[in-house]
């Protein structure tokens, strides 16, 4: 069998089609098989389902940043008062009149 090269607006498994509801019966075609209407219904949910989950993810992880901002803050400023006290006593150690 010679492979043949599909033509150039031919949509990938990895592209999402925008279109109207497919009807169930294509006109002239009345017997629509169960399996192309499996397919037609796996590809509506599938477009669904992977929208919704994004915006379900995005909510955990903007509400997630939220709770974790404070917390971020608080450990934050105590690691910057310790490495600038420790600075400045090096500073003062290295100031220091040395003895005899």
């Amino acid at each position: 069998m010679a492979s043949r090269t599909p033509p150039r607006f031919v949509p990938t498994l990895t592209e999402v089609v925008h279109s109207g509801p497919a009807p169930l019966a294509p006109a002239g075609n009345v017997a629509v098989s169960q399996e192309q209407i499996a397919q037609r219904v796996l590809q509506r949910v599938d477009l669904v389902l992977e929208r919704r989950l994004r915006e379900a993810i995005a909510s955990v992880v903007l509400e997630q940043s939220r709770l974790l901002t404070p917390m971020l803050r608080e450990r934050l400023e105590v690691v910057v008062r310790e490495v600038v006290a420790e600075a400045v006593a090096d500073e003062m150690q290295a100031r220091a009149p040395r003895g005899p």
